[in-house]
């Protein structure tokens, strides 16, 4: 019944949304700002923008169209999704290369849409969405259809084709002279200026370049670009106002990243004590995926919780630890793709796993990652700010798996899901 209801809602608020806006009182135990947890807060919403947002006896005089009591729930801002691949599905279903190489751009671009379907309703009104992995730039199409109202999904931050150095990224087969299509683009020296304008021109909202990748002998990881190289990415992508994430998973990837200048670096999964204080000076921003070296780990036949943990896990336990002691920016993003859409969550469980605070994974999601991201108008329940809102039963700063049950969903103002 619940689901049938909560269907219904998602429908009917999905189809009305070009024809009438409302002002809601939202009403729960708990208020998360993005910041902190309050009680007796009310948070009143007046078509796409957060009205007010306080405590119930100072809420202003307006007339409400309607009341909406979640008793016994806990609201908080719209979670960002900080790594993302729409254009993916879990590898135990189809191997990478299988996805790149044999399904077709029209069944990818569906899996996508019903992926950004399964997000939004699981509370992640906005994602970063780092690379469509051979399916060009669909995720620029995906997003303004999304924008235009042709199909529910979050707010996209777009990295397009992604850039690779030439030689290191797959599909790769071991006959040499076999030319196969890439799942990201290749480009390097002085070609990258006209490679990352190129993708700014396609409407990509974040570059995103592997500093390394497996392609060094016995294909272990090893850098790709040189720092210089990694420069001028950085220079041309922030003259136009765009920053830049790093794939980089070795210290050597990392330290070349750190000194090109770039904004996040993704997984990071070898950074030590060393590592760690240099982004702490420079205000660079850690993406863990803790959730995705996991799901990969279990794919290969580890089974989760059985002793011993491989050595990736260690080496991810090992690094995520020194990133917190060092301060680090952590922004909340799973490489999800990689394991099923909608059960983003499972990376915020880890994270508190691997001993972060369950309010400040919180904030990851929220407040941090608006920040990080430059999306000045998410991230916190302030008013003024766009109506991303959800709900979750109990306490998710006391109980951070709460937040793998998702209540209430609403986007710019509209209810997207509510199950009573």
């Amino acid at each position: 019944m619940k689901f049938k209801l909560s269907f219904i809602l998602f429908f009917s608020s999905f189809c009305a949304f070009a024809q009438t806006q409302k002002t809601y009182l939202l009403k729960a135990d708990r208020v998360f700002d993005g910041e902190q947890i309050h009680q007796n807060w009310v948070v009143i919403i007046k078509n796409d923008k957060i009205l007010y947002a306080g405590e119930d006896t100072k809420m202003p005089k307006v007339q409400i169209d309607s009341t909406l009591n979640l008793k016994g729930q806990t609201l908080l801002p719209g979670l960002i999704e900080g790594h993302s691949h729409l254009f993916l599905h879990p590898y135990n279903e189809t191997e990478w290369n299988d996805q790149v190489l044999k399904e077709s751009r029209a069944e990818r671009l569906v899996r996508a849409v019903n992926h950004a379907k399964t997000t939004l309703m699981a509370g992640f009104t906005t994602t970063r969405d780092l690379g469509t992995e051979g399916a060009g730039f669909d995720d620029i199409g995906l997003k303004q259809s999304i924008e235009k109202g042709l199909t529910p999904g979050p707010r996209m931050i777009c990295a397009g084709r992604a850039i690779v150095a030439t030689g290191s990224y797959g599909p790769k087969s071991d006959n040499a002279e076999l030319i196969l299509p890439k799942g990201a683009e290749e480009s390097d020296g002085e070609h990258l200026v006209s490679t990352v304008r190129s993708q700014i021109g396609h409407g990509i909202d974040v570059v995103k370049i592997y500093a390394d990748y497996r392609w060094g002998l016995n294909k272990t990881a090893k850098p790709t670009f040189t720092v210089e190289e990694i420069k001028k990415v950085v220079e041309i992508a922030h003259r136009a106002g765009r920053p830049v994430a790093a794939h980089a998973a070795t210290k050597e990837g990392m330290m070349s990243a750190i000194e090109g200048g770039v904004n996040t670096i993704e997984h990071g999964d070898a950074g030590d004590d060393e590592v760690f204080a240099l982004m702490k000076e420079k205000g660079i921003a850690l993406c863990p995926t803790i959730a995705a070296g996991d799901a990969i780990e279990q794919y290969n036949g580890w089974k989760e919780g059985s002793s011993p943990e491989p050595k990736k896990i260690l080496e991810k336990h090992k690094s995520f630890a020194a990133a917190l002691k060092a301060g680090v920016t952590i922004c909340f993003g799973g490489d999800v793709g990689v394991f099923t859409h909608g059960d983003n969550a499972r990376e915020m469980v880890m994270m508190v796993d691997y001993g972060m605070k369950p309010i400040d994974v919180l904030k990851s999601a929220t407040s941090v990652n608006a920040k990080v991201f430059h999306q000045d108008e998410i991230g916190q329940l302030k008013a003024g700010l766009k109506a991303d809102i959800i709900s979750v039963s109990g306490d998710p700063t006391q109980d951070i798996k709460l937040m793998k049950k998702v209540n209430f969903v609403m986007k710019n103002g509209v209810i997207y899901k509510q199950e009573l």
